[in-house]
């Protein structure tokens, strides 16, 4: 038994979606959410840059003590997993392997979409992975340079989300994909819509559902769950301002939302780049 908590971080409120996988379906733990709402988004920006911002809020989480940290960001998970993995002390959990698992074994015609940040797209990390669990696969990427921030927003019904959920998807279904990996931990919130719009013979696979049940396998495997007979608590940190992250965040988490602090992005900084 390990009481310890669970760190989890994410560019925004995307990684809600995979901490509320979480404690639904590992009650008796405890979680630090960290949103690094201040830097928001990832998506744009460069490799280096996305691995120095993962290195800080790593090193952060892990001085708090976790047991396990989950990389609920899909971009950080292409940028700067491996490293992470190599450099640091801990369990490390990143978001494109479990997807990609799920996602090679839901194919009927083994052709697969990805739809995602454009550093995921540019890393391939999907690619490398889905073809290292199958050689054979057709992979179509779709960079979706607008979906992760109207979402981060707040915006999951607008008329510009419908163009823009139709735009993205368009190319993946002419392809003929059977099967779509949600690339980005913010994209779940918008399943209704992409739903829609690729059609019930598509199936999505969902980041939050598959790296939760990954925690569950390492907790497992490695011995360190906590007390099954307690009830787990949560605590949020985010670096930008606390209102904007709690109002976006209550709405996305589905539960109560407090213990929530900010940290100042000089002090993460101060930890040092790679």
């Amino acid at each position: 038994m390990d009481p310890r908590p669970i760190g989890m971080f994410d560019s925004g409120v995307g990684g809600l979606t995979v901490l509320h996988e979480c404690l639904v379906s590992h009650p008796n733990e405890d979680f630090i959410y960290l949103g690094d709402t201040g830097r928001f988004p990832y998506g744009p920006r460069s490799a280096k840059e996305i691995r120095s911002f993962a290195w800080q809020i790593a090193s952060h989480l892990l001085s708090l003590d976790v047991k396990l940290l989950v990389v609920a960001c899909n971009s950080a998970t292409a940028a700067a997993l491996p490293w992470l993995q190599e450099q640091l002390p801990a369990s490390i959990i990143g978001a494109v392997h479990p997807e990609s698992e799920a996602a090679a074994q839901t194919t009927r015609n083994r052709k697969i979409g990805v739809l995602a940040t454009e550093a995921t797209v540019a890393s391939g990390s999907y690619e490398r992975a889905l073809l290292n669990l199958d050689a054979g696969l057709e992979i179509f990427s779709e960079p979706c340079p607008q979906l992760a921030t109207m979402i981060q927003n707040g915006d999951v019904s607008s008329p510009e989300m419908v163009t823009a959920v139709r735009e993205y998807a368009e190319p993946l279904k002419t392809a003929g994909a059977d099967t779509v990996i949600l690339g980005c931990t913010h994209y779940p919130l918008a399943t209704p819509m992409l739903q829609r719009a690729f059609g019930r013979g598509v199936t999505l696979v969902n980041s939050a559902r598959e790296i939760a049940r990954e925690v569950g396998e390492v907790l497992e495997r490695k011995g360190i769950a906590n007390d099954r007979e307690r009830e787990g608590d949560y605590s949020f940190l985010c670096t930008g301002k606390v209102d904007a992250f709690v109002a976006v965040g209550a709405r996305f988490l589905q539960m109560p939302f407090e213990n929530v602090e900010r940290v100042d992005i000089t002090e993460l900084e101060r930890i040092g780049a790679i």
